[in-house]
């Protein structure tokens, strides 16, 4: 882990996407946070020791999901495939499946295997929010909040866009694991990657973090909340710091777009190695994006923090 001297920055982002706005001054305490996302080898060690079985070894209960498909209720966790071509980009079931039988040991599906496909130090994927936070209490510490992440991320840089300075590729060097070009259906891998990668294999930034950005989005402890709030202001025109922010309340992250499902959503950050410059460009320390806490997929893992 790494010690994050706590102090003030400027969270969020403008020219980018609305729910990264407003800006604001926020201000952590001190913290220690894993230099690298948890990984598989990490992972089994926590499952061997305590037995603990992940919410896509389960089966969901139809009655938590109005109008499921009986046959979607089996165990299982959705799995990325590249189309064959363009598609509508705002047409995510194109390239999202629900496989039976994939979960954090076989990532892609039974056919697979974290042996054969040598992942033992890349991070864990197909993890739900519980599983997560499950094993950081295993371990002794907690899911970061997202300011802690936001922070951690910037690598001591202010108001840069990524995490490195104001260019993405900068003389072309890749700095992160994200999708190399035209997504969902051509991804070059011109670094080799075309999936998670192994954790340190990218520079780390200014606090000695690898894979804040990019690799696989991580789960965070806040709810989630369509436009952060700003700070209150005692009086008009005064400077006002938000200390520790905790994100939003349960009740208010459920997704509009799905009324009759009351499942919460929290805060992702760090983007992952689906983001690309044509689509979900997050690969920046002030994206977010919402998730279910029921969601297993393979680019979502975490890491963990230890507050001073």
């Amino acid at each position: 882990m790494r010690r994050i001297a706590g102090g003030d920055f400027t969270m969020g982002a403008t020219g980018w996407y609305p729910e990264e706005s407003p800006l604001r001054q926020v201000r952590v305490d001190d913290f220690w946070i894993d230099e690298t996302p948890v990984t598989n080898r990490e992972f089994a060690r926590f499952v061997a020791e305590t037995g603990h079985v992940t919410l896509a070894e389960i089966a969901p209960d139809p009655r938590d999901y109005p109008g499921m498909k009986p046959e979607l209720a089996v165990p299982g966790a959705l799995v990325f495939t590249p189309t064959r071509g363009p598609v509508p980009l705002t047409h995510y079931h194109l390239w999202w499946r629900f496989v039976p039988g994939a979960d954090w040991r076989h990532p892609q599906g039974p056919g697979s295997n974290l042996d054969a496909l040598d992942l033992w130090d890349h991070p864990v994927v197909q993890v739900a929010w519980a599983d997560a936070a499950a094993f950081a209490k295993w371990a002794g510490k907690a899911l970061p909040t997202e300011a802690e992440h936001e922070y951690a991320a910037r690598g001591g840089l202010e108001g840069r866009d990524f995490a490195w300075g104001d260019e993405l590729a900068p003389e072309g060097r890749m700095l992160a694991n994200y999708w190399q070009g035209e997504f969902p259906h051509h991804n070059s891998a011109a670094d080799g990657w075309a999936g998670t990668s192994p954790v340190r294999f990218y520079p780390a930034n200014g606090h000695g973090l690898f894979d804040m950005i990019g690799n696989v989005w991580e789960w965070t402890q806040d709810w989630w909340q369509d436009r952060p709030s700003p700070a209150r202001k005692r009086q008009p025109g005064a400077c006002c710091t938000i200390e520790n922010p905790r994100g939003g309340q349960l009740w208010g992250s459920f997704d509009p777009a799905q009324p009759q499902v009351k499942i919460g959503r929290k805060v992702l950050k760090g983007g992952s190695h689906l983001c690309a410059v044509n689509h979900c460009q997050r690969f920046r320390p002030a994206a977010r994006h919402p998730e279910m806490i029921d969601t297993a997929t393979t680019h979502i893992g975490f890491r963990c923090v230890i507050r001073a």
